[in-house]
């Protein structure tokens, strides 16, 4: 056998930089000698920032948007599926019930003319774990124990609890981009500028010129050899915008090609009856809600007034108060539906137990149960709740939305809301610093599975750095991941949300469609908005 070590390929510097341009936005332009058969150009636009390319370093969508795009996955789904099979890798299969073993495909590489080999996979998860960035999507390899190199084309991966049931989407998602070592850092996060410099792409696509949340150009790359379909499209010009009306007013004059996260409910309305663009809806996976950190939020355990009891009586009596019906018609026009629990409707376990647990008992707010229940705990009235939202990431309907939820948190009179907003690079920092008492997030699924709505979220040190830790709700997490009765884990998905919704970690409001507008002449869109929640350039043309 021979070792990792001497098959680690010699770092040297990276190739020469590639200048920052201006891209063109419109139009269309030759086949740049790429992929064969890609040609012409598109422009898609989105309010989505970008926290950092290094796939160690962020666990958002507009990150992940762009590295669907250009990194290499060992499995993957085609458009239109969100079941995985190998992308890079020539196979994928368990070797034993803790060892998962992958073959690459022969003579991959890099854009950039380096070997892509089995070094580059166990590299890549390696530093995932070294590095275990506060705003990174480490916390999904919860299960892996080490990574071992066989020879150039053969990794195995061992697992520390057997029959894992989710490690092949694992290795879809956030956590599992490949990354060239010879480019990346193998203790640090590696800067947007080096990773683009060092052309250290071997997706669908290569980055051609890149500006930080402002424009992006994306060639399509000929050295792929993954399971995606070739690009159709020769260049795609990604441009980011601050303001959302702004990008509506783009697509509906054609100035772009694609609209995508996120246009506002009423945009929507309005763009649905204008006969040069049509609306494209898929499958709805994503989620909002309100996190509750545990240590800074009104009595919690690092407050001058600590007091557990206390504490859940304030999460228990924000729940009976919020009217997630009332959000979903009046802010997000039906765009939205109201969410009862942790997993969303439409996926295997998912449960309603918030809706009888809390409020009415219907789904609707209960003022009187919530002052019975704060009356009971001993919290003095009105409590002071430090709210924080965040107005782009999210779209502009998230100042609607936050308004609206502190009017009705303060026409109970049990409660005075102070909401305040932070711009997603500073609050994507700031909320996982312990910054923000209670604040909202959305989330976007790496995998179409119950577990990635708990896994993340609910485990000891998890995604949400908010310090709520339950070692039954650990074990659960872990058995539902390696059950292989579909029945007994049903039974487990169900538990965890009944325990976690007695706690209140997180508080679930709604779940939405995914919603793209596009060129009448633009093909393709409804190929990518499917289960898998992931948008493929790939597939786009006009």
């Amino acid at each position: 056998m021979t070792s990792a070590s001497t098959i680690r390929k010699r770092a040297f510097s990276v190739l020469g930089g590639v200048a920052v341009a201006a891209l063109a936005l419109s139009g269309c332009a030759a086949n740049n000698g790429g992929t064969p058969g890609a040609s012409g150009s598109l422009t898609v636009g989105t309010t989505d920032k970008v926290t950092t390319l290094d796939p160690a370093g962020s666990y958002d969508n507009g990150s992940f948007f762009i590295m669907n795009n250009v990194f290499p996955f060992l499995m993957n789904s085609t458009p239109g599926s969100s079941d995985v099979h190998p992308d890079i890798a020539e196979s994928a299969e368990f070797t034993s019930p803790t060892e998962y073993t992958v073959k690459l495909k022969k003579g991959l590489k890099w854009a950039n003319g380096h070997d892509l080999t089995a070094s580059d996979v166990k590299f890549s998860f390696d530093r995932q774990l070294k590095i275990a960035a506060d705003n990174g999507p480490s916390s999904l390899l919860y299960n892996l124990d080490s990574t071992e190199v066989k020879d150039d084309l053969t990794v195995v991966f061992h697992l520390k609890n057997a029959n894992d049931q989710i490690w092949p989407q694992i290795l879809s998602s956030p956590a599992a981009p490949i990354v060239d070592e010879e480019v990346f850092s193998p203790d640090a996060l590696t800067s947007d500028a080096d990773i683009v410099k060092g052309k250290a792409f071997a997706g669908p696509y290569t980055i051609s010129s890149y500006k930080f949340n402002e424009l992006v150009q994306f060639k399509a790359y000929d050295g792929y050899k993954g399971l995606l379909a070739k690009p159709k499209t020769a260049t795609i010009n990604l441009k980011y915008y601050a303001d959302q009306s702004n990008m509506k007013l783009d697509v509906q004059e054609g100035n772009i090609d694609v609209a995508t996260r996120s246009l506002s409910a009423t945009d929507i309305e309005s763009l649905a009856s204008n006969k040069n663009v049509v609306v494209h809806k898929g499958p709805g996976g994503e989620i909002r809600y309100i996190v509750f950190n545990f240590d800074t939020m009104p009595y919690g355990a690092k407050t001058p007034e600590a007091d557990a009891a206390k504490s859940l009586a304030v999460r228990q009596a924000i729940a009976d108060s919020i009217d997630r019906n009332a959000i979903a018609t009046q802010v997000y026009k039906g765009t939205y539906l109201p969410l009862y629990s942790y997993v969303p409707a439409g996926l295997t376990g998912a449960t309603e137990v918030l809706k009888t647990l809390y409020g009415d008992g219907n789904g609707g707010p209960d003022a009187n149960k919530a002052k019975s229940t704060l009356e009971a705990a001993g919290v003095a009235t009105p409590v002071v709740l430090n709210l924080q939202y965040n107005p782009d990431h999210y779209g502009a309907s998230s100042g609607d939305e936050y308004a609206l939820i502190k009017s009705q948190l303060e026409a109970t009179g049990l409660f005075t809301v102070n909401l305040q907003s932070t711009e997603w690079v500073q609050y994507s920092k700031d909320r996982s610093a312990d910054v923000y008492p209670l604040y909202q997030l959305g989330w976007f699924p790496d995998y179409s599975d119950a577990d990635n709505y708990l896994a993340p979220f609910f485990q000891t040190d998890n995604f949400l750095k908010n310090h709520f830790s339950d070692p039954e709700i650990d074990q659960l997490i872990q058995a539902e991941a390696t059950e292989g009765d579909a029945a007994k884990r049903t039974k487990d998905i169900e538990d965890i949300q009944a325990k976690v919704a007695a706690q209140l970690s997180t508080l679930p409001m709604l779940q939405g469609a995914q919603v793209v507008v596009a060129g009448k002449d633009v093909k393709g869109v409804d190929d990518t908005l499917d289960a898998s929640f992931k948008f493929r350039f790939n597939v786009l043309s006009k």
